[in-house]
């Protein structure tokens, strides 16, 4: 299905494991990339064992000074170098991306240009890593901030997301002046191959050394390894909250650095003054787009009681619309989960909705025949819960929307989208000023994205992305989110004769 699109890649041959790059394929044991599409096998991905760990990390250790002392603005170039190719690559990194994920080949597509846009957003911002400066109280003295890279970034990413979240950590990291090593999924892993080959190719034809970006791929024991390693100055990971308790612990008991992109557990308050079009477009593509498995999927919709009877009508009609199918098919809006284990998660779910009292208002199956065979596809579910329900607290990687009914003042509703352990995205469907405005104040949302009249799924790049709580609190991708990749230091310059002490302190001798 995509075999034009791995040599366009240059990875087919690394897929038929004819080939053995240097430091971005392995001799270790072997992965099987098994599409959800189709459930045919697309490739064979070397895993990464602990003597080629070793040896990327010894090749990360000898670039990482090369590549600091060059300028900043220099390291945007290379950058900027990637983002042209990607540019070139669009069209068969997103079809691969749908392929071996799963999502829409819009979604990958979209994917693919939210590198693209980071790529543009890492360039401007080498010539932006800004210091500070601030009067020092004693006289003839000069204060100021600057930042220095922190040496080498690991970064852990999940299967839903396989290259965005890629670049989101290492543009900013490789502008900062560090070098990078990436542990992919293992559900993805020739997406990952791709995105290497591609900017080692950028690396290659620079004359850089290699050691500037490597993969490692593998399953939790190589990430194991990166939380472990004191030679690791950050370790970016995104995926479950219970895999970001493991990363934290094992990065905090060597007093390191970790950036956390956990769990989601996402809602949307539809106020009595909610526009119910726009409710209905956002609640709809929130929960089933990538079949309910990103991190910002909509999982409750918290409906005031003068709308509610509306709202659920609305859906279950748009739901009827929905076209269920492979992903690469433009005419579909939902392709498959991811495996069959989150298939049986799914399952799982459904039967706990109805152990604890809830309405199931669009059941759900997994879907069998003819475009069906890898058994990963479902019907999107939309279910009538109370929100302490144990499985309504549960992020649930899957297209099953919880419909919550709340009565009484904004305030109500902001309190039950507040009463999970996650805290990531979170929005509001409103034309009542006041109401937008409570929402977005210190008695709203404590969420660490919130939206007033767009869904919680999509986020622009020019924002910091991340959460609080149990989502784990890091930021990535916009704004000043690139402070996270440096170290920072205060300094003090004295160009006096004196050596006068702070606080007026005095030491004569």
């Amino acid at each position: 299905m995509i075999e034009k699109e791995l040599k366009s890649l240059g990875i087919a041959n690394i897929c038929e494991g004819t080939s053995t790059g240097k430091h971005w394929f392995s001799n270790g044991e072997t992965i099987v990339s098994t599409s959800p599409v189709d459930g045919k096998n697309s490739g064979r991905v070397s895993c990464t064992d602990k003597s080629d760990y070793e040896r990327l990390v010894a090749a990360a250790r000898t670039a990482k000074q090369e590549w600091a002392n060059f300028p900043a603005p220099q390291r945007g170039e290379i950058v900027r170098q990637l983002g042209e190719k990607l540019r070139l690559h669009k069209s068969a990194l997103g079809k691969l991306v749908s392929y071996e994920m799963g999502k829409s080949y819009q979604e990958g597509l979209g994917e693919v240009q939210e590198m693209i846009d980071i790529c543009d957003f890492a360039v401007g911002l080498s010539r932006q890593l800004y210091g500070f400066t601030m009067h020092s109280e004693r006289p003839e003295h000069r204060m100021y901030e600057q930042y220095h890279p922190l040496g080498i970034v690991g970064i852990i990413s999940a299967f839903n997301f396989p290259v965005a979240v890629w670049a989101w950590n290492a543009t900013l990291a490789l502008v900062c002046g560090n070098v990078i090593i990436w542990k992919g999924s293992e559900k993805t892993p020739l997406c990952s191959i791709a995105c290497q080959k591609i900017l080692a190719e950028v690396l290659i034809e620079n004359s850089l050394p290699e050691g500037i970006s490597s993969i490692c791929t593998g399953a939790a024991d190589v990430g194991r390894w990166m939380a472990e390693d004191n030679r690791i100055d950050l370790l970016s990971a995104t995926g479950s909250t219970k895999m970001g308790k493991q990363v934290a612990a094992s990065v905090a008991s060597r007093l390191g650095k970790s950036l956390l992109e956990l769990g989601g557990n996402n809602a949307i308050i539809v106020t009595a003054h909610a526009d119910l079009k726009m409710t209905i477009m956002a609640a709809v593509f929130g929960a089933v787009g990538t079949a309910g498995q990103r991190c910002t999927s909509t999982r409750r919709l918290i409906v005031h009681e003068d709308l509610y009877a509306q709202v659920r009508d609305a859906l279950i009609g748009a739901y009827q619309q929905l076209k269920i199918g492979n992903p690469l098919n433009t005419t579909n809006h939902i392709g498959p989960l991811i495996d069959v284990d989150a298939v049986k998660n799914y399952l799982s779910a459904l039967k706990e909705i109805k152990k604890q009292g809830g309405k199931i208002l669009i059941d759900g199956e997994v879907l069998k025949g003819e475009g069906y065979e890898s058994n990963c596809y479902v019907r999107p579910v939309v279910a009538e819960v109370e929100n302490h329900y144990a499985i309504v607290q549960k992020e649930t990687f899957a297209p099953i929307l919880y419909l919550i009914k709340y009565r009484g003042e904004v305030s109500e509703a902001i309190k039950l989208q507040n009463e999970v352990a996650q805290g990531l995205s979170s929005s509001i469907m409103t034309n009542n000023l006041q109401e937008a405005e409570y929402f977005l104040s210190h008695r709203g949302s404590d969420c660490g994205i919130a939206n007033v009249n767009i869904g919680t799924s999509g986020a622009e790049i020019g924002g910091a992305f991340g959460g609080e709580k149990e989502t784990g609190g890091g930021r990535e991708s916009g704004s000043d989110a690139w402070k996270a990749y440096m170290r920072r230091q205060t300094n003090t310059i004295n160009y006096s004769n004196a050596l006068p002490l702070a606080q007026g302190i005095k030491f004569d001798f």
